[in-house]
């Protein structure tokens, strides 16, 4: 089936900040170099991977490839860029900036791994062939665009892993985000990584993300007394006589009355969406008995509560007892419904054991969360560490070496395949040049780890998932295939999370995921590695 092309002038960066000039000045002058030694046309491949799993844990999702493309495909220096680079790049030749003006994308070809997929270490996400002065001024940008997306992609789906399938999670963070950018960038990648809707409104928009948000203490402490409600009904019914009546039949009359009347103002102006704050003064003492009060009287008027929102105190005692107080009170007055509204619960949460994990161990009711600072700033890590090497020139493979085999690249042009199981999960990815006939399900392949020679396995896989495809072809016309929508590349995620061994993704201790290759990869690897490294003297 031939390839379908996108129009790269279809294609846009979220952020209007996402050009060639994103850069840092090193690129610039490397690019120079490259041009002035007549090398800025030589074919080159460079690799964009991590080497090491965020957040202590054994995977990470891959977030960012649908702003890499459309960077790429508008890759282009204005006027106004040369003209400011003309001022700080002085003393060479001009006529670097005539080849800069005309430097686009339309030599190179891009292979990624699809947006969403669970990623390993040493696995390129994106292998970028082109002439080497432009494929080297992609590597900050590029690097940019995928670094964050992935960490918080990842760190979106282990809250989903913490606080599991059956509960809603809701991003709340764009007050403690990083400026702007950082805000938006949070809401489309926690959102990309299991999370259910978002508060940002500007995501909303810009996105087509979900959004949610009920009202802050503010609007609590804006009431003191019934009587500053203007608007009194819903439907005919009068809820703010109503539900001081509830009030007083039920024995709530010690409860603030400024917070009844907050809350019969917000039903009023929201008969099918009241969902209340309740900590405000008391949780236990006023804020339940008046949302009970309030839900009870919009019920009268035909319309049911959604629920309540803990934002302090200890979660696991409070949303119990909160839950206990909605069933003695739907038994009293017969409305079943009320035991099973909706309780979320929004104070300052993370995903390690001081809150999701201890609230699972203690047990709660707690059906959403609200999660916010330790989400969107990736408080636990700030950075992922993806790295851009360069592993082949002309036609010749490249490694760097270190002291650190962490550290040390594996050389040359390559592509990588998923090895699943017969029950499904995921055994092991293996990588090996890219022009090697791929691995076949049903027949065994020799898999070795890339630095330990004896560490290897015999693996016969039920499945075999190619994992790099051609995303990018500047001489064919553009982006090959149409991207995949942000709630697309969700389902992807969640797919992916499905099939991942329950041993590699717990949060304490998890097995690492094992990342192989080929024998003839293997073989090449340490073959170039013996003769690039010096030879130490001694004497």
């Amino acid at each position: 089936m031939p390839a379908v092309f996108i129009r790269a002038d279809a294609l846009k960066c979220i952020n209007p900040l996402c050009t060639p000039l994103m850069t840092d000045m090193y690129q610039l002058t490397m690019a120079y170099a490259y041009w002035q030694a007549g090398r800025a046309e030589e074919p080159a491949v460079f690799d964009l991977f991590f080497r090491k799993n965020p957040f202590e844990g054994e995977f990470t999702v891959f977030g960012g490839l649908g702003e890499c493309i459309a960077l790429i495909s508008s890759f282009s220096f204005s006027d106004t860029d040369i003209e400011y680079l003309r001022g700080v790049m002085t003393g060479i030749d001009q006529g670097f900036f005539d080849w800069l003006i005309k430097a686009d994308c339309s030599k190179v070809k891009v292979y990624a791994i699809r947006e969403g997929t669970i990623v390993f270490p040493r696995i390129p996400l994106l292998r970028i062939e082109g002439p080497l002065a432009v494929a080297q001024l992609l590597e900050t940008p590029l690097l940019n665009l995928v670094n964050f997306p992935s960490l918080m992609a990842t760190n979106a789906a282990r809250f989903r892993l913490a606080a599991g399938a059956d509960k809603k999670l809701l991003e709340f963070g764009l007050r403690r985000a990083q400026g702007p950018d950082g805000g938006l960038s949070a809401s489309r990648y926690a959102y990309m990584g299991g999370f259910d809707a978002t508060s940002n409104v500007t995501a909303g928009k810009f996105l087509g993300l979900p959004v949610s948000g009920t009202h802050a203490h503010a609007f609590v402490q804006a009431y003191s007394s019934c009587e500053q409600i203007r608007q009194r009904c819903v439907d005919g019914k009068d809820v703010v006589a109503l539900a001081e009546l509830y009030r007083r039949r039920l024995g709530y009359e010690t409860s603030n009355i400024g917070e009844l009347a907050a809350f019969c103002a917000y039903a009023i102006a929201f008969p099918a969406g009241f969902l209340a704050l309740v900590d405000t003064y008391d949780t236990l003492q006023s804020g339940i008995p008046n949302f009970i009060a309030v839900a009870f009287a919009l019920d009268d008027a035909g319309h049911r509560a959604v629920g309540v929102r803990l934002d302090s105190g200890d979660l696991a005692y409070l949303s119990k007892e909160v839950r206990h107080m909605f069933e003695v009170a739907a038994v009293a007055e017969a409305r079943p419904w009320l035991a099973k509204v909706t309780i979320v619960a929004s104070n300052d949460i993370n995903e390690k054991a001081s809150v999701l994990h201890a609230l699972d161990e203690q047990g709660h009711c707690v059906d959403t969360f609200g999660i916010g600072t330790h989400l969107v700033t990736c408080q636990a890590q700030p950075a992922l560490g993806c790295v851009y090497k360069l592993v082949e020139i002309s036609g010749s493979p490249r490694m760097k070496l270190s002291e650190n085999k962490n550290k040390v690249t594996v050389p040359g042009r390559k592509c990588a395949y998923r090895l699943f199981g017969a029950d499904g999960t995921q055994l092991l990815d293996l990588m090996q040049h890219a022009d090697d006939p791929p691995p076949r399900a049903g027949e065994p392949v020799l898999c070795k780890h890339p630095f330990e020679a004896t560490v290897r396995a015999m693996v016969t896989a039920s499945r075999v998932m190619p994992l790099h495809q051609l995303v990018w072809d500047g001489a064919g016309g553009g982006v090959v295939e149409p991207l995949p929508t942000i709630h697309e590349v969700r389902a992807h995620v969640m797919k992916g999370m499905a099939s991942l061994r329950e041993d590699v993704k717990r949060s304490l201790n998890p097995t690492p995921y094992k990342v192989s290759l080929s024998v003839r990869l293997f073989a090449f690897l340490h073959e170039l590695w013996e003769h690039e490294a010096p030879i130490k003297a001694l004497s």
